[in-house]
């Protein structure tokens, strides 16, 4: 009975380290697009939307969805998003200036980067904010 508590407590704990690894890199993906953008990133924060899975070549990823918030400088916040896949940025967008859809394995602008894979993934969608 000690074992299986000793283990699921080792479990919870390593699970905890995963989400709270997964949300610092959010973080600073969501500071970092900011700041290459010129952009202001609001609150510090980042919203996980959605979580999922994706079946690649490089075998089983998750792919998460988080929102931030960002100021252009007109005193006005906006909201931008991201979608993660494992460590990567997939693709990125929301109210952004000059908004190029999704990033290619360089890290460069590539509105085609992605798309040979689509018919095997379940697309997230986002709902329309107001």
């Amino acid at each position: 009975m000690a074992n299986a508590l000793i283990l699921l407590t080792g479990i919870l704990a390593l699970a905890l380290f995963w989400l709270d690894s997964a949300r610092a890199r959010e973080l600073a993906v969501a500071r970092a697009l900011c700041k290459k953008r010129g952009l202001q990133f609001l609150d510090e924060t980042v919203v996980l939307r959605r979580i999922g899975i994706r079946w690649g070549a490089n075998g089983i990823r998750f792919r998460r969805l988080v929102d931030f918030d960002f100021s252009i400088g007109d005193g006005g916040g906006r909201s931008g998003y991201l979608i993660l896949l494992s460590t990567a940025v997939e693709q990125y967008g929301g109210d952004l200036p000059d908004q190029k859809a999704t990033i290619d394995q360089t890290g460069s602008p590539n509105e085609a980067a992605g798309r040979a894979d689509e018919d095997k993934v379940v697309p997230f969608s986002r709902p329309d904010r107001k």
